[in-house]
């Protein structure tokens, strides 16, 4: 089997596969941003797989994120180790470009769990009925102008960078002047220029689908909902991508039983001594100087398995070599780790961790469920 890197030339058996996977191509194979890896078996494509380049924030600070998509197999080839070899070969990639993290949207978990991937977080859609919105003041809402574009990028990163696990929607994998093709775009302008808050939509034959109500205060965010809630007359409900649970959980008014459709994305630390220099550690300023010795069990990943001891010290983290493997660590363990979704309990009763995790726990110290608002 032979992999290598997705050029021009291989595009339209790339569409060609992926049309024949998933019913259609969606984005186009090649794009800025965006890159591929392709399997050959006796000169036949047999595979494929994309990566996509993003910046995920935890804990405040962005860290390099590769989001794998459109893994796709030929039928015939199925059975011969080619999604395995394909995932490998992107764990080897990442790396060398410093994408210290991966995500992806698993429809068969076990074959990246088996890699080193688990769930570490959630993609979620509310739906609510439009007549319960809160009873807000009227916001000053406009329509969206291309001038906006940096403004409303500057609101959106205010508040991405307090929920862990959003990316910072960086050119060139998502341009900025997508919104523009959005149905419906409301801004809440500022002062000078800033933008205070906005409303992205679309909608179609299903109804009303929100993919943005974003707000850096309380007001604003009110006054959106008061907007939104001025279709009741042409809807009874809408879709609403939870972007800041803030919004969807402080403000809104769903009744003790309500509709979330979730998706779960599964997060791999790709490098482990490197993805904890890059994350950004809020507890470690208020904690003693302390380290616990780990054991990393990571066949896929051997740049960083066996032991290492992850020190805090004078409000910092990092990985260094040596220790006494006190604490062993799956592959898989690493995301839901990294990611506060599992503390190590779980992690220990899951049979993903043996030792001492005490330290761990205190350090992630994450409230709040990861999330994604952009799906690939």
């Amino acid at each position: 089997m032979r992999i290598r890197e997705l050029t021009p030339d291989d595009v339209g058996e790339a569409d060609r596969l992926r049309r024949v996977a998933f019913g259609g191509i969606g984005e186009p194979s090649l794009r800025p941003g965006r890159r591929g890896l392709l399997a050959e078996v006796d000169g036949h494509v047999a595979g494929l797989l994309t990566i996509k380049d993003f910046h995920q924030f935890w804990g405040g600070t962005t860290v390099p994120m590769g989001g794998v998509g459109g893994v796709a197999v030929e039928s015939w080839a199925r059975g011969r180790g080619v999604a395995g070899a394909l995932l490998e070969a992107a764990l080897r990639d990442m790396r060398e470009r410093g994408q210290v993290l991966s995500v992806l949207y698993a429809t068969v978990p076990a074959v990246y769990r088996s890699r080193g991937w688990e769930r570490s977080g959630v993609f979620e859609w509310l739906e609510f009925p439009l007549d319960r919105m809160p009873a807000g003041a009227r916001a000053a809402t406009r329509p969206l102008v291309e001038g906006d574009l940096a403004a409303v990028q500057a609101c959106y990163l205010d508040v991405a960078s307090t929920v862990d696990g959003l990316v910072d929607r960086s050119p060139p994998t998502i341009a900025a002047d997508d919104l523009l093709e959005e149905s419906v775009v409301s801004v809440v302008p500022g002062h000078d220029g800033e933008v205070r808050g906005y409303l992205a939509a679309e909608r179609d034959a299903d109804g009303l689908r929100v993919h943005d109500l974003v707000g850096r205060d309380v007001a604003t965010q009110l006054g959106l909902l008061r907007e939104l809630g001025g279709w009741a007359g042409v809807l009874d409900k809408a879709r609403l991508l939870v972007t800041d649970p803030a919004v969807t959980g402080l403000l809104t008014n769903q009744a003790i039983e309500h509709t979330v459709t979730t998706s779960t994305w599964l997060l791999r630390v790709v490098d482990l001594p490197a993805a904890v220099a890059a994350r950004g550690w809020p507890s470690a300023a208020w904690l003693k100087p302390a380290a616990v010795d780990l054991d990393v069990v990571d066949e896929h990943a051997p740049w960083h398995a066996g032991r290492c001891r992850l020190v805090v010290e004078d409000g910092s983290v990092r990985v260094e070599a040596g220790g006494s493997g006190a604490v062993r660590l799956h592959a898989r363990a690493l995301g839901p780790w990294f990611s506060g979704m599992q503390n190590s309990h779980a992690l220990r009763r899951a049979g993903l961790l043996d030792g001492d995790g005490a330290l761990l726990d205190r350090l992630v110290g994450a409230p709040g469920v990861p999330r994604l608002a952009d799906y690939f």
